[in-house]
């Protein structure tokens, strides 16, 4: 009997509504290139469907929404973006527009990656012991899929440049309070909740809600103009970083167990 390999993401409709499920629960929904192209080619389904007006994106099991990254898979040197559409950037879904409504179901953990994919998004509901976070600085990295950008707009200025200075999580309960997210719900109610608040959003006339959005976002020809100058600004960061020495001791320190001994270098 052959292994048939789970698919790295689930796509399920929900009436007019796309739900996408981050597949690999035995690593707390880390994203690797398969996370990548099977998440990037649901949304593009999305997109290319006129009977989809909104899309929920959310996490299997109950441990972790998106852990981020897969250390792993980067250790290896494995390619993590989707190979027929890089600029599509991580996940497949943080630098992909749709112009239909996207909400996060944060069920769980949703530090560095999994916070970038909520900042991603045009609304989060999250469980009442989801955590969010960008802990890039605690490993010699910065948040480069879009994290670092995103957060100062969507957060009071000091409030994110604590979050990113210090790299430590804040609680749902925080980041409801600070306008992070939408809504806190109790825990194993998420998805529900999430798919609730598309059924208010597709009652309305679907052709209004995406001209609204393109608009509220500020998109022209596909692309969000105001974000380019931070895509810009992230890559001419990233490279040097990481050939840095503290770039390498930081992941270096998570696997070995011990804290990491920093050389600004």
């Amino acid at each position: 009997m052959t292994d048939v390999q789970a698919p790295a993401a689930l796509g399920e409709r929900r009436g007019n509504v796309l739900l996408i499920t981050i597949n690999r629960p035995e690593a707390r929904n880390a994203v690797n290139g398969a996370v990548s192209t099977a998440v990037g080619d649901l949304l593009q389904q999305a997109q290319d469907d006129a009977d989809i007006w909104a899309v929920v994106i959310t996490g299997s099991g109950d441990k972790s929404f998106c852990a981020g990254a897969d250390l792993k898979a980067i250790y290896k040197r494995e390619n993590l973006f989707h190979p027929q559409h890089p600029e599509w950037g991580f996940a497949g879904y943080v630098r992909h527009f749709i112009d239909k409504p996207t909400i996060a179901a944060v069920n769980g953990t949703a530090l560095g990656g999994g916070t970038e994919l909520a900042l991603a998004s045009d609304l989060v509901i999250a469980e009442e012991s989801a955590k969010f976070g960008l802990p890039e600085v605690k490993r010699g990295l910065v948040a480069a899929a879009g994290g670092v950008f995103r957060i100062v707009e969507q957060l009071p200025r000091k409030v994110a440049m604590q979050l990113l200075f210090t790299g430590e999580p804040i609680t749902s309960a925080e980041a409801l309070k600070w306008g992070l997210i939408n809504d806190v719900v109790p825990d194993g109610t998420v998805v529900d909740a999430a798919l609730a608040l598309a059924q208010r959003i597709t009652v309305n006339a679907p052709l209004a809600v995406q001209a609204s959005k393109r608009v509220a976002v500020g998109v022209d020809d596909g692309t969000i103009s105001a974000d380019e100058a931070g895509w810009t600004r992230t890559m001419r960061e990233i490279g040097p970083l990481m050939k840095s020495e503290d770039a390498k001791e930081g992941p270096l320190a998570f696997a070995e167990k011990r804290q990491p001994v920093w050389k600004a270098r």
